[in-house]
């Protein structure tokens, strides 16, 4: 059995105290109120682990340690995007010099410079290219990203009439995804920038993560929705993306005991799960 005491001001912030403890989420725990607290008194609650949940947090070391390189890969997925933006800017350079000097030579008449000491306009990116993210393309960048983690993958790289599927498939790949996707978000986010506006929307998958997240996101909404049902009390999920967010609403869509609402703000939105008629 995995649990915490938690206490605070009053019973919702012991919750949220004994969470963070145990570094769970509420859909996965049972709650046991010790004390309410009162005027010269704090809230005193028990949260234990779901027996339904237990084999998640079984191996809690095991996350944190995940949870750290995940961090590390996280940094060093930024300092690669600040690398790229420093040659972006020293390549728009070099052409605008170029060009430059081309129309002054032009202009005056003037012969060509020795080729020692002239730009070749031709072999640096042109400034439109740098602009649509296909200096670096998403796909060489996917390689070198996991050549410096020392991982072999293999990369699918296809593309539809609306969207551009990269799949990454290799050995440990749980520990690049991370415990709850944060490792594979972030480098999701790397990739819609470097991608640009003006191409195709890239939906990346990392060792099949969108298919099991969405496996585990249906579990947890039918479990919520079962204790919803059993205590006759609204709970609210952690915030989702909007894809996150359509799959519990999707899996409870039937469910005559309970129905979903979305609340709050991007990036902090989240669903709520009511009882039938309580919304």
């Amino acid at each position: 059995m995995i649990s915490a005491e938690g206490t605070g001001k009053n019973i919702e912030k012991a919750i949220e105290n004994a969470l963070f403890e145990l570094k769970a989420s509420r859909e996965d725990v049972d709650i046991k109120i010790i004390n309410e607290g009162g005027l010269f008194k704090k809230a005193k609650v028990l949260v234990t682990i779901s027996d339904d949940a237990l084999p998640k947090y079984q191996k809690i070391d095991e996350i944190k340690k995940s949870a750290s390189e995940e961090k590390q890969i996280e940094v060093k997925a930024k300092a690669k995007d600040v690398e790229i933006k420093k040659e972006n800017t020293a390549q728009k350079q070099q052409v605008g010099l170029a060009e430059t000097a081309t129309k002054k030579r032009k202009a005056t008449g003037e012969p060509k410079e020795d080729a020692k000491t002239e730009t070749n306009v031709e072999s640096v990116a042109s400034v439109k290219e740098i602009e649509q993210g296909k200096v670096v393309d998403p796909k060489e960048f996917l390689e070198g990203f996991f050549k410096v983690l020392g991982k072999e993958v293999a990369i699918d790289d296809q593309e539809d009439e609306k969207y551009r599927h990269i799949s990454v498939d290799g050995d440990d790949m749980g520990e690049i995804i991370g415990h709850r996707g944060e490792g594979y978000y972030a480098i999701n986010r790397l990739l819609s920038i470097m991608n640009g506006k003006d191409n195709k929307k890239i939906l990346l998958d990392i060792g099949s993560f969108r298919e099991k997240r969405a496996q585990s996101l249906t579990e947890l909404a039918k479990r919520t929705a079962n204790k919803v049902a059993k205590t006759g009390r609204y709970m609210k999920l952690n915030p989702m993306t909007p894809a996150e967010r359509r799959v519990i609403h999707t899996a409870l869509a039937e469910d005559e005991r309970v129905t979903t609402l979305s609340k709050g703000t991007e990036p902090h939105r989240y669903v709520i799960i009511f009882p039938k008629g309580e919304e």
